[in-house]
């Protein structure tokens, strides 16, 4: 007869895992505030930006958004140190 499954147990490892994930999510989004310099500005300003972001539905100002991101990314990793 197989032995039944422990889903109590099942359910704290996905829970755990679960805010790992939560907190290591949180610690890149700060790092990204850092990384752009955003951590100078003020709370408020930053929150409001943010806010307005979530309510952006213009296809064309997410995608001008996501340009302006990923060439910021592209010229961090082109100015990264290369080991040899």
């Amino acid at each position: 007869m197989r032995k039944p499954r422990d889903l109590e147990a099942e359910l704290r490892v996905l829970q755990n895992r679960s805010a790992t994930v939560r907190a290591r999510m949180v610690m890149r989004l700060g790092e990204l505030v850092e990384t752009i310099g955003a951590g100078a500005l003020e709370l408020d300003v930053l929150a409001g930006a943010l806010l307005e972001a979530m309510a952006e539905t213009e296809p064309e100002t997410i995608e001008r958004w996501r340009s302006r991101g990923a060439a910021f990314f592209a010229l961090r990793r082109e100015a990264r140190p290369r080991n040899r």
